[in-house]
């Protein structure tokens, strides 16, 4: 669950200098652009509530609670496993760029090991060490840039999964756009064979019929419940997969090629959580042909619950990079909504006055 997230243990004994070093690591990481988490172990119990207040009285009655502020919220629970914190760093590193856990030697992380007065080296007991830090070391410059080199290498090893949006009849085009055949191949079948060499996995999202020149390995979601238009399909596509990065697609963009695809991979930066590419500048996004980092769900399922369905609203978040397309690549981006807007190049997407299927 953690070899693929930026999660980094800052270990050493008391007196250390633990909690001064994140202290420092965090400013220079937030001013870099990156949203950091800190888990911290404290063996003597937390104490974040005042005796009498209502929350500590809820709490000591036997409630879980959730202290919520205008710009804050604490949530106060109680551990089912003591000994556990993995899911807890998990869930953390989902909506962070970067993790700093301070304590916890023994957990299963890559680590920093500051040493204390007199001392010479980590306990042998104490695996995974990366680095050692003396005390007379500049250990925010060695820190930051080990943190570097650990952030790029999970953004590397995030797997990439390519999701096609489908849906049901268009009226404007008249039947289902992504059943129309072009070359032979219906639209969600070309679009799939676009994805399938650059991405770990191609599925469809979306309620609609599926045509019989599908491969078999191509999974399908339905809509999240309750969420309506693509929405529903990235939702559902980021709580099937909550660790991979998505390459979103429309079904309708019969000039889709991999150079494109490629192209807005290639924008992928950590501490961006999606990129949406631009056409006409940056007042009108292209949400439909998009990547969206696996932390972007959090912006996403918060829009959600408000009912703000639009996949452009994001645009204005800072986690959020607005890309202009290279002009060559510019016609991947056009999607057809009618009979007219389909590319001259595509003959046999007509029969007569019926459009062809796959089935």
């Amino acid at each position: 669950m953690l070899e693929n997230l930026p999660i980094l243990g800052v270990c050493g004994f008391s007196g250390s200098g633990k909690t001064t070093l994140i202290e420092q690591l965090v400013g220079r990481l937030g001013a870099c652009g990156l949203h950091v988490g800190v888990a911290k172990h404290d063996c003597h119990g937390v104490d974040i509530d005042r005796p009498g207040k209502d929350s500590d009285r809820f709490y000591r009655a036997g409630a879980d609670v959730l202290l919520s502020g205008p710009d804050q919220e604490v949530l106060r629970a109680r551990r089912t496993d003591r000994e556990q914190i993995v899911p807890q760093l998990v869930e953390l590193a989902r909506r962070c760029d970067v993790v700093l856990v301070e304590g916890r030697k023994h957990t299963p992380l890559p680590k920093l090991w500051l040493l204390g007065e007199a001392e010479t080296a980590p306990p042998p007991e104490v695996a995974n060490v990366l680095a050692v830090l003396p005390r007379d070391a500049d250990r925010v410059l060695l820190a930051l840039s080990l943190l570097e080199d650990l952030i790029e290498r999970k953004s590397k090893v995030t797997p990439v999964y390519g999701g096609v949006l489908i849906g049901g009849k268009s009226s404007r085009m008249g039947r289902p756009k992504h059943l129309i055949v072009t070359a032979g191949q219906t639209w969600l079948r070309r679009t799939a064979d676009v994805l399938a060499p650059i991405c770990a996995r191609v599925v469809v999202l979306g309620n609609g019929q599926l045509p019989n020149d599908l491969p078999g390995d191509v999974a399908r979601l339905p809509d999240a419940p309750g969420v309506n238009g693509p929405m529903g399909g990235v939702l559902a596509a980021m709580r099937w997969a909550p660790q991979a990065s998505w390459l979103l697609v429309a079904c309708d963009l019969p000039q889709l090629t991999g150079e494109a695809v490629r192209w807005l991979l290639a924008t992928r930066t950590p501490g961006r959580w999606a990129t949406l590419p631009t056409l006409d500048g940056p007042g009108r996004c292209e949400p439909l042909l998009a990547h969206y980092d696996f932390r972007c769900r959090v912006l996403l399922e918060r829009q959600a619950c408000d009912n703000v369905l639009s996949l452009s609203k994001i645009a204005c978040h800072p986690k959020i990079s607005v890309m202009p397309v290279p002009p060559q690549l510019g016609r991947a981006w056009h999607n057809c909504n009618r009979p007219a807007d389909v590319p001259a190049q595509a003959p046999d997407v007509l029969c007569g006055s019926q459009w062809t299927r796959a089935l």
